[in-house]
């Protein structure tokens, strides 16, 4: 039986999986008409920023018609991140018990919409921030001309960095929450958090102050903003929802639930 149980879950996985994978190839079809169109758009702060009549250049035979096709993936990755989700929650949620779908899925949102910011502000903010300055500081006698794989690759590594610096707050709550660190244990080591997010933004971002400190600035508030959040979502629940003691289930237990949960999937079916 639980061999059988164990078999069913691996097909279930198999078809979210499959679902989320159409659903990226359905867009990501959808948008290779506008592949060109979406690398313009990804280019326009660098654009904005270089002297007038400047463009860029591609150095590779291929590489005019690659790297729009890797900027439509980035966007059908994103714009389908949310079904995704969906998937990977519709799998795990009939095996959690009732006070962790409570916590689970509202920091699934929550994290979503913080890397989503944290692209959205890079993009907005930054690029237009550090390519000025960039620009600025750059000897008049050269002419600049970025060559568009590695304008990509920069991109997709800043997008990254910050995308993940966003999800600050969700670290600070989940460490709290799973009762690793105390709240004041935090606060303590606040100085040395700072220490090491300056220290990140100058692993991770261009060598100009600027981009270092617009990444290292926004993650030592949202540091503050976790610990803010921590205040309310307290640590781990020592009771069920029953009042009583909590306790993890037994055997039996286990076996019971992923009866019933095959049970409903054969309903299902």
């Amino acid at each position: 039986m639980s061999e059988d149980t164990f078999i069913s879950h691996l097909v279930e996985l198999r078809d979210r999986l499959l679902r989320a994978l159409v659903a990226f190839g359905v867009v990501l079809l959808v948008l290779i008409p506008f592949a060109s169109s979406l690398y313009d758009l990804l280019a326009t702060p660098m654009m904005q920023a270089l002297p007038e009549g400047s463009k860029m250049i591609a150095t590779g035979v291929v590489t005019p018609f690659l790297v729009p096709i890797k900027v439509a993936m980035m966007v059908a990755f994103v714009l389908t991140l949310p079904y995704t989700l969906y998937q990977a929650w519709s799998f795990v949620a009939p095996g959690l018990y009732s006070h962790e779908k409570r916590l689970v899925l509202p920091l699934v949102v929550a994290s979503t919409l913080l890397f989503v910011i944290g692209i959205a502000f890079c993009y907005f903010f930054v690029f237009n921030t550090v390519f000025h300055f960039i620009n600025q500081i750059a000897p008049k006698s050269i002419s600049v001309a970025p060559d568009i794989e590695n304008y990509l690759n920069f991109v997709l590594t800043m997008f990254l960095a910050f995308g993940l610096t966003f999800e600050t707050p969700i670290v600070v709550v989940m460490l709290t929450r799973m009762g690793i660190v105390t709240l004041q244990q935090l606060r303590e080591i606040r100085p040395y958090f700072i220490v090491i997010a300056f220290v990140i933004a100058a692993i991770v971002t261009p060598p100009d102050v600027v981009s270092q400190l617009l990444l290292a600035i926004p993650m030592c508030l949202l540091f503050e903003v976790g610990l803010f959040a921590a205040r309310f979502v307290g640590s781990r629940p020592r009771h069920g929802d029953d009042g009583d003691d909590y306790r993890a289930p037994g055997d039996a237990e286990q076996d019971a639930e992923l009866d019933r949960i095959e049970a409903e999937e054969r309903g299902r079916q």
